[in-house]
């Protein structure tokens, strides 16, 4: 016969998929007190990661499983953004992207717990926080391991690529990027444009979209999208497109 904590240790295993990390904050949400935590710890059910946060003793743990921690039970939005979020949606393969870092967006007040930033994961986790989209707006759910974690959709992702642009993300990858996005729902485009307070991102958003030639971009209600006034100079001594009040990069203008 099992005993109560026996009983409850395994109501914790049963409950919680493999592969995240745990919170020791929400653990006490749910009734596992800290010095039940501790026992738990002590008998090899878990092990530390750092302070608040372990994982089962025996689990491979890796980002998206503490990504996963960061979201559900941190309410947290730090999310896989960019080229990171199309990677995961299998649509970057063909730029040979070989993933040594992964780069997570998410609201400025959203700062990640220490035991996320000193841990060694598998990759390199950059941060990008940043308010110039609304939070929840434009994710998808991605299955991982048994678990789902939030993720920028394709439209999302490419202007977050736009916003680390020309800087930390150059403006030819983002357009063979926006080449392979045919198949965007103009309502979930207009959305996102719309509620977007980068006028950069707008700006190039609109003009790969044009250039790319997609069909849904015929659907924009453009006239609702505000490109705010004057010139804005992405690089030095490009090309000035008038249609959108830009600077671009001369080899990305060439390109028919």
């Amino acid at each position: 016969m099992n005993t109560p904590k026996t009983s409850k240790i395994n109501s914790l295993l049963s409950m919680i998929p493999s592969g995240i990390v745990l919170t020791s904050a929400w653990l006490a949400q749910q009734g596992y007190s800290l010095e039940l935590q501790k026992q738990y710890r002590k008998s090899r059910w878990f092990r530390t990661i750092g302070t608040g946060a372990m994982v089962r003793w025996d689990d491979d743990v890796d980002y998206l499983g503490a990504v996963y921690a960061l979201q559900a039970h941190l309410g947290m939005t730090l999310h896989p953004g960019a080229k990171t979020a199309l990677s995961l949606q299998g649509k970057s393969h063909y730029l040979g992207l070989a993933e040594k870092s992964v780069m997570l967006f998410g609201s400025p007040a959203d700062k990640p717990p220490l035991w996320f930033v000193k841990q060694e994961w598998e990759k390199q986790v950059n941060f990008k926080l940043s308010g110039f989209l609304p939070a929840e707006l434009g994710l998808v759910d991605i299955e991982h391991r048994g678990f789902s974690v939030k993720v920028s959709g394709p439209t999302r992702a490419v202007m977050e690529c736009l916003y680390l642009s020309p800087g930390e993300q150059p403006l030819l990858e983002v357009y063979e990027l926006m080449e392979g996005l045919n198949n965007l729902r103009p309502t979930s485009v207009q959305k996102l444009l719309e509620e977007c307070t980068s006028v950069k991102v707008k700006r190039l958003f609109m003009y790969l979209a044009d250039k790319a030639g997609h069909d849904w971009f015929n659907y924009l209600k453009k006239e609702r999208i505000d490109l705010g006034k004057g010139k804005r100079a992405i690089v030095d001594n490009g090309i000035y497109i008038p249609k959108y009040q830009i600077i671009v990069p001369k080899e990305l203008e060439s390109i028919r």
